[in-house]
């Protein structure tokens, strides 16, 4: 029952059961840094997916796509931690550690979804 902490102060401990109800949470606790970087990480990776489908359906394409995905990528992951949960930056190595964590790996998935989806849907 160690992850299972429950207060008894009511809404404030009951999110403490879930990770992901945490994550969408504003201003949750992080007792266990990692725990935050995680959600960073696969936050950003199902943004890279959505991304890379609608640039595909769109059609983008080139590097106005490339340069669009990246602002949105690294200003949607900023949004979150700067605005919403409002985490102290420096406790995680400062703003660019966090902007970059799991950068390249959702650059992957973006580019795999857009191809595909491009791909299929505008040439024969």
């Amino acid at each position: 029952m160690s992850r299972q902490k429950v207060e008894k102060n009511g809404s404030a401990g009951k999110c403490e059961l879930s990770v992901w109800c945490r994550a969408i949470t504003a201003n949750s606790e992080w007792p266990d840094k990692e725990e935050f970087l995680d959600v960073i990480y696969w936050a950003r990776q199902a943004i890279g997916i959505v991304v890379g489908i609608v640039w595909g359906l769109i059609p983008l394409k080139g590097f106005v796509a490339l340069l669009l995905f990246v602002l949105v990528n690294a200003g949607t992951t900023y949004v979150y931690f700067s605005n919403f949960q409002q985490v102290d930056e420096e406790e995680y190595g400062g703003a660019w550690e966090l902007t970059k964590e799991g950068f390249m790996t959702s650059f992957a998935g973006f580019l795999v979804t857009w191809i595909i989806i491009y791909s299929g849907l505008h040439f024969d």
